[in-house]
């Protein structure tokens, strides 16, 4: 579950076009963290809040999308010592799942003049609501930032297919997960990491068994998924499938690359996750590309190769 920052702000939240509005900087005198500022109401509640737990205030405004809602906005924020950040933008927002299943979600937030920022939430149980704040600093250079925040994406994957790159070994024994990429005229090309957290040698067999996924979490018929080679030539070592055994910590790559090409004719594929299995029958971890894949209906798949 995510753990709320150490931040709070102070004032009144306005709706704003695009986001939820913020309220107004650093007053002369803010409530120190877990303080109910004077000029706020008290809100009710049926059972007491853990301490240090901000006093919410009911919201009917905020922006909404895929199941997560921003309810209030603070510019400037109060942080433990007190002391007002006027340079920071506080967002609270909510996670509800309507799925039968845990899920976790992955939020990005936007906001004119500042960084942005991006929140991993999960798992989030079946008809559960999960709370948490976001802050947000100043982009350099820019010495204004604007009053609302807005949510740029969400994506939600089962919390039992999500990747891994850190922590707990999984129970399939080894780790499956996405780098952030790269793009050039056209070209993309995502990395797709295996390390062998287990105890026992993993064997692999050529390339990952992949599945196209849409932003309804439904499977993409009719894309291709080859070689990487028939897609693009991308140099360094030859991409040649056989048989890979990573003994326990040690790791190995493959990648996907794709064109986003549109020609006039035909339906330009667009789906944000990808469900990967590191061999046939593996368990699925789910990543998410955001894959452009235009009207080319192609998709290359590297095979894996000991990593160093």
């Amino acid at each position: 579950m995510l753990a709320l920052l150490a931040l709070a702000g102070c004032g009144t939240a306005e709706p704003g076009a695009g986001g939820v509005r913020a309220e107004s900087l650093c007053p002369s005198k803010a409530p120190r963290y877990g303080e109910i500022p004077h000029d706020r109401p008290t809100a009710t509640a049926d059972a007491p809040r853990p301490p240090g737990t901000p006093t919410p205030v009911p919201s009917s405004t905020g922006t909404v999308r895929d199941g997560v809602r921003i309810t209030r906005t603070y510019a400037g924020a109060i942080d433990e010592e007190g002391v007002c950040r006027s340079s920071s933008l506080t967002a609270e927002f909510e996670v509800t799942n309507p799925a039968a299943h845990d899920m976790t979600y992955t939020v990005l937030f936007d906001a004119t003049g500042y960084t942005g920022a991006s929140r991993v939430v999960g798992p989030v149980g079946p008809g559960k609501t999960v709370r948490g704040r976001v802050a947000m600093s100043r982009g350099y250079g820019d010495t204004a930032g604007g009053t609302s925040v807005s949510l740029l994406s969400v994506r939600s994957i089962p919390s039992a297919e999500a990747p891994a790159p850190g922590g707990p070994c999984p129970a399939s024994g080894v780790r499956v997960y996405a780098d952030e990429g790269d793009a050039a005229m056209g070209l993309r090309v995502v990395g797709l990491h295996l390390e062998n957290c287990g105890k026992e040698p993993y064997a692999v067999d050529g390339r990952p068994e992949l599945e196209i996924i849409d932003a309804e979490h439904e499977r993409v018929e009719g894309v291709k998924i080859l070689p990487s080679a028939e897609v693009a030539q991308l140099g360094g070592p030859p991409d040649v499938a056989r048989p890979l055994t990573l003994q326990p910590g040690e790791r190995a790559l493959s990648g996907i690359v794709w064109r986003n090409t549109v020609q006039a004719v035909g339906g330009a594929v667009n789906a944000p996750y990808l469900r990967v299995r590191a061999r046939a029958g593996a368990a699925p971890v789910t990543v998410t590309p955001e894959l452009d894949l235009g009207t080319t209906g192609r998709l290359g798949v590297e095979a894996w190769r000991k990593q160093g």
